[in-house]
């Protein structure tokens, strides 16, 4: 068994290894030691994440899934993580969130099974249940502050308070360098910082930078 730990955060901006640390003394406690990393900043909203494809990619039945919370696995909605959970199934991988405390059995089964068939399966099945509650909550969580967010935005609007969101030029800056120094294609560039194409198109266009060879 191979432990693969996932750390994600939103944005470019946030610091998507700030739960290494916490995920590295989790397992230390289990007797484990984590065999990989996978990071990237990435909404959890989006089902194409380079990293966690990766990650799958690169485990084998029996490994395990590591992270610190549900949501920094999925904030997706129901059909994708539909999507999602049938390609972690498929691989045999087990998902281990240290808010899910039925997802620790897969880090050391003999002890909470002790070879009954029945137990295990009962085990599984609400463990499943829980993760899958969870994921519904992330995404609500997701939807919930993206409307006071536009609750706000349109009230600010009506009294005249609303002034735009302001240009962050360090991730603009990242644009520009992803395409001129590493010669990036449009879509990896938006993946990479969080952008639509389309916008990482309008600020290739206003650093006087060319689109019409990014793909």
């Amino acid at each position: 068994m191979f432990i693969r730990a996932y750390l994600r955060a939103s944005t470019i901006d946030q610091d998507a290894e700030r739960g290494r640390e916490v995920l590295d003394r989790f397992i230390d406690n289990y007797g484990h030691r984590i065999a990989s990393y996978y990071i990237e900043n990435i909404s959890g909203t989006k089902l194409e994440r380079p990293e966690l494809k990766r990650l799958l990619r690169d485990s084998h039945p029996g490994d395990v899934l590591l992270v610190e919370q549900i949501d920094r696995l999925t904030r997706l909605s129901d059909d994708d993580w539909k999507l999602l959970r049938r390609e972690i199934e498929e691989r045999g991988v087990r998902i281990v969130s240290i808010d899910v405390q039925t997802s620790l059995i897969a880090l050391n089964p003999n002890s909470f099974f002790q070879g009954d068939k029945i137990i295990e399966t009962m085990l599984d099945t609400v463990n499943r249940m829980l993760i899958d509650l969870l994921a519904v909550f992330s995404r609500k969580d997701y939807e919930t502050r993206r409307n006071y967010q536009r609750q706000g935005i349109e009230r600010a609007k009506r009294e005249g308070k609303y002034l735009g969101r302001k240009a962050d030029a360090g991730r603009q800056q990242k644009v520009v360098y992803f395409r001129h120094e590493k010669n990036m294609s449009l879509s990896d560039i938006a993946v990479a910082t969080g952008y639509s194409r389309t916008h990482v198109c309008r600020i290739l266009k206003a650093h006087k930078e060319s689109c019409s060879t990014a793909t």
